[in-house]
């Protein structure tokens, strides 16, 4: 078999020899040989499409990191991911759209219409709950499984509201810096021993009775950035003292939801 030198490869691909260096260091190309004397990388023309594709991901924005788990995929497999993937990207550019308008307006003295704020009271409970110092880009992989399985039949919860797990927030996150993300799991008094014997990692807590004031949140807005300004205008405007660590709630898999149903609750505990 023919190998091509990395100038080579690049023509071929019309990819620069620092991208394909990039690819190799993060696993997401890497050449069939690198001469141990030389350190030359030599790649196979085969593996072309796999570059051209690694490129098209790249000019849609997706992070390598995705994009080394997504290229290995069978070709449905990766179209899946690919279309769920832009879904994300839709309602990050809504997001970003909605704060826009919402930083015009305050500098222009123009108002903003505001998710609109709903108290309700909470009985005391007790909580299992597990932290991890997080970005924000690593929350799906932490809660999705946490989720399934606490949210399932086999733990005794309290009935309704007060029975859903929920993600609490301990400080500010973003894809570039992490924090701490605490997912808690409300649980019926009498089975705290048995549930955590099942699950020592989680940690019992109790919490005293009181109220939130939330939102609801839409699969459509799912990114939003107006849910922490409405809960602080609606604090402001009604004098009330809240909890810093905000709460997330979901109501329901985001992908089998419709975009108007409600995916999750902004909370945060009154004081």
């Amino acid at each position: 078999m023919e190998l091509l030198t990395i100038g080579a490869f690049a023509r071929l691909t019309r990819l620069s020899p620092k991208a394909l260096r990039l690819y190799d260091e993060l696993r997401v190309l890497s050449p069939v040989h690198i001469d141990p004397d030389t350190g030359y990388r030599w790649y196979s023309p085969e593996q072309a499409g796999r570059a051209r594709r690694v490129a098209k991901l790249r000019q849609l924005d997706m992070p390598l990191a995705r994009i080394r788990t997504v290229v290995e995929l069978p070709s449905e497999a990766l179209a899946e991911a690919l279309v769920a993937y832009w879904d994300e990207q839709r309602q990050g550019f809504r997001a970003k759209q909605e704060l826009v308008t919402f930083l015009v307006n305050q500098l222009t003295g123009k108002e903003t219409t505001m998710y609109e704020v709903s108290v309700r009271a909470l009985p005391a409970r007790t909580l299992l709950s597990t932290t991890e110092s997080l970005t924000a880009d690593q929350i799906g992989a932490f809660a999705t499984p946490l989720f399934a399985l606490f949210g399932g039949p086999t733990i005794a919860r309290p009935p309704g509201q007060a029975g859903l797990p929920f993600l609490r927030y301990h400080g500010e996150i973003s894809n570039d810096s992490d924090g701490i993300v605490e997912f808690c799991c409300p649980v019926e008094a009498g089975a705290v021993e048995e549930i955590t014997g099942r699950y020592p990692d989680m940690t019992p807590s109790t919490e005293e009775a009181g109220r939130e004031a939330f939102i609801r949140v839409p699969k459509a807005n799912m990114m939003t950035t107006l849910g922490f300004e409405s809960l602080r205008q609606w604090l402001a405007e009604h004098d009330e003292k809240a909890d810093s660590r905000p709460r997330q709630i979901f109501l329901r898999d985001p992908a089998s939801a419709g975009e108007t149903d409600t995916v999750y609750e902004w909370a945060i505990g009154l004081r």
